[in-house]
């Protein structure tokens, strides 16, 4: 878990946690394909409490959790292992992914009140379904006395373990041992999670996945602050953007398995190993998908998000050069749009218009059809940049802009105890 944590607790003993939210600066649908990605905690996120239940409730048959949200009124009961019968997109269902994945590799839950609270904007692209699922999955863990279990031991070492594990709560696959379950029915990667437990403060943070490993760490500087900009377009993973999110991974997929179905060829584990085997591997990767638009430009992104844009950027930041960070995230967001066709016309507007009032830089992040902006601006100016920002929104877009809100943040640290 993260340095700041403290040694595990007793099995049954009260405790809560709190996960950052983050901010994707690069790395649009990257971590999946083993590419890079640049990340930031925040300093707002998910908490989620656990304890035990009270008076005869903790002496009903059978493991459950009795969970409630300081956003909703009434009470949630998960028993895992059984359908909850709740709609696609309700946060009960990440709860149910992390009960279900839990007893499946370490055993039955004791029964236990779930409390979560969370001051993230809800489908905002910050991730607050990835950050309720690593505060309540590491609350439960600790909770059950699973971090003594052998085969948590095993197989988690450091925070990038947890993350790679947490991460497959959501896309049902294996982790090592630790058997897959159905996930939430997202196919993604590990990225947002990474950043959840391995984020520094006052820090960019540049990834590389699959395995994850951390490339380097970017100070950020003291003056500047990024604002976020909501775009009142909800980025939910479910329905008709769950299948755009899942078809720019589902391309990922093809494109691997036809390098990997060459004759000869040493198996990559993701595209990215696959594509930096060789001088030539691109351009070898080009023809297996030609006459084919939409794996072509799922393979033409990555190779410009993944491989050039973002050591681009952090070479760019580490020097101090905003200007020229700028010019490599407009291009992140051009791409974003043309080539890995996941934006809405709100997001780019609000990118555009944000680089027009005078910020360094600014960039949609997330999955994408929908969600949010950040913008890097003076931290002297960040207020009044925000409300000019916002109106000049109201005015191209009233009606997302009723649901358009605005935050001022700064890299913050990674998942903590909360006493």
């Amino acid at each position: 878990m993260s340095g700041s944590a403290p040694p595990p607790s007793d099995a049954h003993t009260p405790n809560a946690w709190f996960s950052p939210g983050r901010i994707e600066v690069l790395g649009k649908h990257t971590d999946y394909a083993g590419g890079r990605s640049l990340l930031a905690a925040v300093d707002r996120g998910v908490t989620a409490h656990v304890r035990p239940l009270p008076g005869d409730a903790a002496r009903s048959t059978g493991p459950r959790l009795v969970a409630r949200t300081s956003a909703l009124p009434g009470d949630l009961t998960i028993i895992p292992g059984k359908s909850n019968g709740l709609a696609a997109g309700h946060w009960g269902n990440y709860l149910q992914a992390v009960a279900d994945r839990l007893t499946s590799n370490f055993g039955p839950l004791e029964p236990a009140e779930v409390v979560i609270d969370s001051d993230l904007p809800l489908a905002s692209g910050m991730s607050s379904s990835s950050a309720l699922i690593v505060s309540v999955g590491v609350a439960l863990a600790e909770y059950n006395g699973f971090v003594d279990h052998p085969l948590w031991k095993e197989h988690i070492h450091c925070p990038e373990d947890l993350a790679g594990y947490l991460a497959c709560f959501e896309n049902g696959m294996s982790f090592g041992r630790l058997a897959g379950e159905r996930g939430v029915g997202t196919f993604g990667g590990s990225e947002d999670h990474t950043a959840m437990l391995c984020g520094h403060p006052n820090a960019l943070v540049q990834y590389g996945f699959t395995p994850i490993v951390h490339e380097r760490t970017i100070p950020f500087p003291d003056d500047l602050s990024l604002v976020v900009a909501v775009s009142g377009v909800a980025a939910e993973k479910t329905g008709r953007a769950r299948e755009l999110y899942n078809r720019a991974s589902l391309g990922v997929r093809e494109i691997l398995a036809r390098w990997n179905a060459q004759p000869s060829v040493e198996q990559a584990i993701s595209l990215a190993a696959a594509l930096r085997s060789s001088e030539d591997a691109p351009e070898r990767a080009a023809q297996l998908v030609q006459g084919e638009d939409y794996l072509q430009r799922r393979l033409a992104h990555f190779l410009v998000e993944s491989e050039r844009l973002i050591p681009q950027a952090g070479d760019a930041l580490l020097a101090g050069d905003l200007a020229t960070f700028g010019r490599v995230v407009d291009e992140s967001q051009t791409q974003a749009s043309a080539t890995l066709g996941n934006q809405v016309p709100q997001t780019d507007y609000l990118a555009d218009q944000a680089r027009r009032a005078g910020a360094f830089a600014s960039c949609s992040f997330g999955a994408g059809f929908g969600g949010s902006v950040w913008a890097l601006v003076p931290a002297s100016d960040a207020d009044e940049f925000s409300t000019d920002w916002l109106e000049r929104y109201r005015v191209q877009y009233p009606t997302e802009a009723a649901l358009a809100t605005t935050l001022i943040t700064r890299p913050g640290g990674p998942l903590r105890p909360v006493e």
